[in-house]
């Protein structure tokens, strides 16, 4: 089987314990059929400008900016510098500041799971010593990830023989329920009819296997495209880096006892692992809460 590509490097961190990890997307796009728009008489592909909405002018790029839509329908702007300016560099560490039962977060917040995987041999040890921990508490571990310029909330959790990372939406990103869900009627419901419908459901209960469905929709259109082209109907158309993770990794061992305060630091360590135990670690900065609005920006 072939290398899964990974999109992130960096370093799992767990109090003292530091371990190199990459992640790489949990899931695969390769079975979609991406059509596209075509000129039915030119054969031509269909191409997007950006223009003016009064004027239709096209608009060259360096000169497209930012807006952010105000209530009364003015826009402040921002210039490509100043939005740079509050980019995120990008920390090449996820730091796993809590603990919480994998029970406790709504299955609402989960957003997109990737797979964490160790980062070279020297790894495995630590990351086998914490993804076994991980199930024996039934705990998912909770930090942040800076990823593309933007902080993702993130929760580690088991994944068969290995671990998965899965952001997670802010609180601010998720609807209230209960304003959601504001009218409907709270009235009495008749007890057999709800004894009915249990009875439905106990019948057709069975373990879940997503292998068991299919997207019709898809195979229908890739028989479609098949079927097109073997009757020699295929057209000519027209017009139509990771970063390596870096610095020194602590001795596992030593720094998991150091954390747990089981034992103190042993001295004669090797130069290579003193300095790497010595080494300045900076605290997660917490981003500081935005005004809730009712605006949205647009590009």
């Amino acid at each position: 089987m072939a290398t899964a590509r990974s999109f992130w490097k960096g370093h799992l961190r767990l109090a003292l314990v530091t371990i190199p990890i990459r992640l790489v997307s949990a899931t695969a796009s390769e079975d979609k059929i991406a059509l596209h728009q075509v000129d039915r008489k030119s054969k031509q592909r269909i191409r997007y400008q950006k223009v003016a909405g009064e004027t239709g002018k096209v608009v060259p790029q360096s000169d497209i900016v930012q807006g952010y839509e105000l209530d009364d329908g003015s826009y402040v702007l921002f210039e490509p510098d100043e939005l740079d300016k509050l980019k995120l560099s990008t920390r090449h560490t996820i730091e796993l500041t809590e603990f919480v039962d994998a029970c406790s977060i709504d299955p609402l917040y989960f957003d997109n799971p990737y797979y964490v995987l160790p980062d070279g041999d020297v790894a495995e040890e630590g990351y086998r010593i914490i993804r076994d921990a991980l199930k024996s508490s039934k705990k998912y571990g909770v930090g942040q990830l800076t990823m593309r310029g933007r902080e993702n909330l993130i929760a580690m959790k088991p994944s068969g023989e290995g671990l998965m990372v899965e952001t997670l939406r802010y609180a601010n990103e998720v609807r209230d329920a209960d304003e959601v869900f504001a009218d409907i009627g709270r009235g009495k419901l008749r007890p057999e009819l709800i004894e009915m419908a249990k009875q439905l459901i106990d019948e057709r209960t069975q373990k879940f296997d997503p292998g068991d469905f299919k997207n019709h929709y898809a195979e229908a259109l890739r028989k479609l495209v098949k079927d097109k082209v073997e009757g020699g109907e295929s057209t000519e158309i027209g017009g139509g880096d990771e970063r390596p993770a870096g610095g020194t990794v602590i001795d596992f061992m030593d720094a998991l006892r150091r954390s747990t305060g089981k034992t103190p630091a042993k001295s004669g360590r090797s130069p290579a692992k003193t300095a790497a135990s010595h080494q300045k670690r900076e605290p997660a900065k917490r981003s500081k809460a935005r005004p809730k609005t009712k605006s949205r920006a647009r590009g």
